[in-house]
């Protein structure tokens, strides 16, 4: 209610942090008459191998409690962790309920700032990665975390979304896992394997998910876009030059 009739046909682009059917829903039931994905990403300046003096994790998972994920946290690490005592398991947010299925070798950081988000993600040999429920079943939707974490040299743990493998290579870059099982098969890969697995992710957000790849995404888009419309208003050479600038 809030675009007016004209939904977002006024508008000259609309950007999209999800892809695939998102963006043919926003032309087919807003309107939009451009509409192009600008994905998350990492700044590896912020986003690096650090030393942690948190105790070493098996499996780490940082984000706020959802209902939505909470299905998927329970076969991905809660289960893992109840049917493994032996590991350690560690959960970063906030908002978790009283009632949240604890388990003895399941510790939880209350609210990890930004800032320490790099320590938290290298105090484990792996972190997993929940999608919100909504998000998944649109697909082509990476969180912001991934690009971070694996810029972070932190091997990745996921549960499937349709799109993932235009992100990262599943088994190459990142591990899938549907269910428990799969999760714990990913636990117990030996650390020169999950090494090999982060080095390669690593390297994948260097060459195509950092910061700086956006932001000349979204200068190339914005350069595009004006210089379409400049054709019939006369806008579109003054902001490709800005662009250019700013590049």
């Amino acid at each position: 209610d809030y675009l007016g009739p004209e939904r977002l046909s006024v508008y000259d682009l609309v950007l999209s942090y999800t892809g695939g059917a998102a963006l043919d829903a926003l032309r087919e039931t807003l309107g939009a008459r451009r509409v192009e994905p600008l994905y998350g990403h990492a700044d590896p300046l912020t986003h690096c191998p650090v030393r942690s003096s948190r105790p070493l994790a098996d499996l780490s998972y940082l984000g706020t409690y959802a209902h939505d994920r909470q299905p998927a946290l329970q076969r991905l690490f809660i289960d893992p962790a109840r049917r493994a005592p032996a590991r350690r398991f560690v959960i970063g947010g906030s908002g978790y309920p009283e009632d949240f299925p604890w388990a003895p070798n399941i510790s939880f950081v209350h609210h990890v700032a930004p800032a320490d988000h790099p320590a938290f993600f290298c105090s484990s040999r792996l972190t997993l990665n929940i999608t919100r429920a909504q998000m998944a079943a649109m697909g082509f939707c990476p969180s912001g975390r991934l690009f971070e974490a694996a810029a972070c040299g932190v091997p990745l743990l996921s549960d499937y979304w349709e799109g993932v493998e235009q992100f990262f290579a599943p088994g190459e870059e990142i591990l899938i896992a549907r269910d428990t099982e799969e999760a714990r098969a990913a636990l117990d890969l030996s650390d020169h394997e999950l090494k090999r697995i982060a080095s390669a992710a690593h390297e994948r957000v260097l060459q195509e998910h950092t910061s700086m790849h956006r932001a000349v995404r979204l200068l190339n888009l914005l350069e595009d876009d004006y210089g379409h419309v400049g054709h019939h208003s006369g806008r579109g050479q003054r902001h490709t030059h800005s662009a250019a600038r700013l590049l």
